[in-house]
């Protein structure tokens, strides 16, 4: 393990604890990589690269806190610990018992291990796993005398283990619960946007809130809430709490710090900015509870009205559409009409505005009838999706 990556334990005094230098990594949903990349740019990490499914980084402890805390479209952050060939069981294990667990583990703590396994002598992720978890509470018994215990829902430590062509990466996943988990959206209603990719979607048009946004099928309103989070600077993981924090070394008063810089800069929203509609009523409760317990109370406003009544008040902004695509909801033929009536409704009632249409489906797409002046590839989950944005003149 190299000496930069060593995470160390707790000291006796706060003030003396080390602070050393981490490489880390921020899983992201793919089409989102260099929108994340940028991201942690922003907030100062180092040596940042942007690969497939995800962006590497280095920072220290308080740049792995201001990640988890700030990222909007990651959905979580490891830092690595070990790298090493693996073809064999028993070089799996010789590797992962190679680290120093006890400086991160207790024996009273608990431990779940993640693994993901590509192009790879060892196949098996539940073997993988086993494995790696025998390594680590071997090496803690030996320096101990006893171990930990397992608990696969809310452990103390993470490990992550990636196998890729016979090659091991160890990790701890700092985040705990995955970071579109914000805290604030309790209920959902049917094929739920992940709030990781309505952030995504909300970056890649370029908003920033000195223009209003509408939503005219917002759903349980992710789009809305995640547009408010960008316009007052609230930071996505404030209502919640991540794996770092049972760590040995955590340190609470580089939180506490975080969190008071962040709750000092927050904006409350003017009238009207952000408004969501949407035919479901039952939807519109849960997008205003959800804006609620966001703290947008009386920020963000929900109107029940169908797409075809849809007018959005103002000259200019930005319209996000996030349409069934006949992936899971709904049928093909039935959604035909649903398209053009979206096109209709972008071309003449959204003049000045720009429409973003997020789909899965680009057959449907054509039925917009409406030419894209960009095309943006984003994942929803396995579903390869288009954002295609209209200039409406």
């Amino acid at each position: 393990m190299s000496e930069k990556n060593h995470i160390l334990r707790r000291g006796p005094r706060q003030a003396e604890r080390p602070d050393p230098k981490m490489t880390c990594f921020a899983a992201v949903p793919r089409g989102a990589e260099e929108i994340a990349a940028h991201e942690l740019e922003q907030l100062g990490a180092g040596d940042v690269a942007a690969g497939r499914g995800g962006v590497s980084f280095t920072c220290n402890r308080e740049g792995l806190y201001r990640a988890n805390l700030w990222l909007r479209t990651a959905s979580r952050v490891l830092v690595q610990l070990a790298v090493f060939p693996c073809s064999s069981p028993d070089e799996l294990y010789a590797g992962v018992h190679a680290i120093p667990w006890p400086e991160l583990i207790t024996p009273a703590m608990t431990l779940a291990v993640d693994c993901s396994l590509r192009d790879s002598v060892l196949t098996h992720s539940g073997f993988v796993a086993l494995k790696t978890k025998d390594a680590v509470v071997d090496r803690v018994r030996e320096a101990c005398g006893s171990r930990p215990s397992v608990d696969t829902a809310a452990p103390d430590l993470r490990i992550n283990v990636h196998l890729s062509r016979n090659v091991c990466t160890v990790s701890l996943d700092s985040s705990g619960d995955a970071l579109d988990r914000r805290g604030y959206r309790l209920e959902r209603n049917e094929a739920p946007m992940r709030e990781t990719l309505a952030a995504a979607v909300v970056a890649l048009t370029g908003w920033d809130g000195s223009s209003p946004l509408a939503d005219p099928m917002c759903g349980s309103g992710t789009i809305p809430v995640e547009a408010a989070l960008v316009a007052a600077h609230v930071p996505p993981g404030l209502k919640r709490t991540f794996g770092f924090q049972r760590w040995q070394d955590f340190d609470d008063r580089v939180w506490k710090k975080l969190l008071r810089e962040a709750e000092g800069g927050i904006k409350r929203l003017p009238l009207g900015l952000i408004t969501g509609y949407d035919r479901d009523s039952r939807a519109l409760v849960l997008a205003a509870r959800n804006a609620a317990l966001a703290g947008f109370e009386g920020q963000l406003h929900f109107f029940h009205a169908a797409l075809e009544e849809f007018r959005p008040e103002g000259d200019t902004g930005v319209v996000i559409i996030n349409p069934p695509y006949g992936k899971r909801l709904g049928d093909e033929d039935e959604l035909r009409e649903l398209y053009c009536q979206i096109g209709d409704v972008l071309k003449k009632r959204c003049r000045g505005w720009t429409g973003f249409v997020l789909t899965g489906n680009l057959e449907l797409a054509k039925y917009i009838g409406l030419k894209a002046a960009r095309r943006y590839v984003l994942f929803n989950g396995p579903i390869e999706c288009r954002l295609l944005k209209y200039e409406l003149y």
